[in-house]
């Protein structure tokens, strides 16, 4: 039996690495289009008295500039040789065969991803508790959460990056439009501003329905699931925001087929559409078009609920598998903890990103003024994060649900019937 159970927890564990790839097209910095299993290996660090070998993976970040910083940083580290591999196209599946690998070198003692359950379960990656002495309060509560599985920290937040909605001022000012609050004066602008050249609003080619899921819910100030792991949504919720979001689809206001995904702020600065659901990251290119005349704004809220802002990121782990995890875990504190000069560069230098310690956000001098001022402020004021028990067959359940009501007229009783009968059964799987 205890076979059989960790043989499913490693798939639970493969699948939920899988479940991110979505999440991380959405996050940004994932170049599209690079080969899928082209890892490309650089050992920069000092070494060691001892000759620890340590090797950090990260996926390829879209941003210039930011694999030569990796490699910076592992030069600058003094108590162990540190090789990165930087991981082109679909790093979720690079990392899960990594994961499995058995010799050293073919597997990474640290690397990025985000945390579910499943990695917990199948033992693949080590508590950081200790890590944080003296420094927990100053990460956010959702950075502490997300990272954290029944009580123990898993993961340090490397980057935190809201997501919301960007639109040029002068566009709805013409149109005689103020800035929307509602999901439905959203879409009644997006309407507005579609003409023959532009769409009123860009959320994204592959997952503009799906991704919408998770507003509705918060929205509504409800959760994914509750404390003692029971559903945490309502259908009454879920049903009206979801026929909102059909009706928004139901128009000709969305962009759809866009030359890249939203996370890339092409389709904005192109002129593609109007209003664009990206993140932070992309602020700097953004200004570089259109100057002053750019400003961000929360998701719209549904059926009266509040506004949201989704605050993303990426998070490093630390293999349970390496031969070296005290020395893994000390790089990775020394790095993303301690190491406020390298967070700042990798947070500030290449796009925007709030750095996860209060303290060093606090001193983001690029973050204080301006359209970035208000991506902080929103974030903090409407942000919300993701749940690491919320496992890969239940998001599946409600994707399929959106994606039934939304694009392809389902009922939507039966639909959120059948979603919530799937989670309920994955629950009572794993909670009993």
């Amino acid at each position: 039996m205890a076979a059989h159970d960790n043989s499913r927890q490693a798939k639970q564990a493969l699948a939920a690495l899988a479940f991110n790839r979505r999440r991380m097209l959405a996050l940004g910095g994932l170049a599209a289009g690079a080969g899928a299993l082209g890892a490309c290996g650089s050992n920069t660090g000092r070494g060691s008295s001892d000759g620890v070998n340590l090797y950090q993976w990260y996926h390829q970040y879209g941003e210039a500039g930011t694999k030569e910083a990796a490699e910076k940083y592992a030069g600058a580290y003094e108590d162990a040789t540190v090789t990165i591999n930087w991981v082109p196209g679909d790093y979720d599946t690079t990392l899960s065969s990594g994961l499995l690998a058995e010799n050293p070198g073919d597997y990474p003692d640290v690397f990025e991803s985000h945390l579910n359950r499943s990695m917990v379960d199948s033992g693949q990656i080590v508590p950081l508790d200790d890590l944080f002495e003296g420094v927990l309060d100053d990460f956010t509560d959702i950075d502490v959460k997300r990272n954290s599985i029944d009580g123990k920290i898993y993961g340090i937040q490397m980057i935190d990056d809201p997501q919301f909605l960007y639109y040029r001022p002068s566009l709805l000012a013409d149109a005689g439009i103020a800035e929307p609050t509602t999901f439905d004066e959203l879409a009644a602008a997006a309407a507005e501003l579609t003409d023959s050249d532009v769409k009123g609003l860009f959320l994204g080619n592959d997952d503009s329905a799906t991704k919408l899921f998770q507003p509705i819910v918060y929205s509504a100030g409800q959760t994914l699931l509750t404390d003692d792991f029971q559903i945490g949504f309502d259908k009454d919720t879920v049903i009206q925001g979801a026929l909102q979001v059909k009706a928004l689809h139901d128009s000709d206001s969305l962009l759809i087929g866009a030359p890249t995904e939203a996370w890339d702020p092409s389709s904005i600065i192109q002129g593609l559409c109007a209003i664009q659901w990206c993140g932070l990251w992309a602020l700097p290119q953004i200004i570089d078009t259109y100057g002053d005349d750019i400003a961000v704004m929360p998701f719209p809220g549904f059926g009266g609920g509040a506004q949201t802002v989704y605050n993303g990121g990426w998070s490093t782990f630390v293999n349970a598998k390496s031969e070296h995890v005290d020395e893994a875990k000390a790089f990775a504190k020394w790095l993303w903890i301690d190491n406020e000069e390298y967070i700042q560069d990798w947070c500030l230098s290449y796009g925007f990103h709030i750095p996860p310690r209060k303290s060093m956000a606090a001193n983001a001098d690029a973050l204080a003024e301006g359209p970035a001022a208000t991506a902080v402020q929103i974030s903090q004021d409407f942000g919300w994060g993701d749940d690491p028990n919320w496992t890969p067959t239940m998001e599946t359940a409600v994707d399929d649900m959106m994606t039934h009501i939304v694009l392809e007229g389902a009922d939507p009783s039966a639909e959120f019937d059948a979603a919530a009968q799937t989670i309920q059964t994955e629950l009572d799987s794993i909670f009993g």
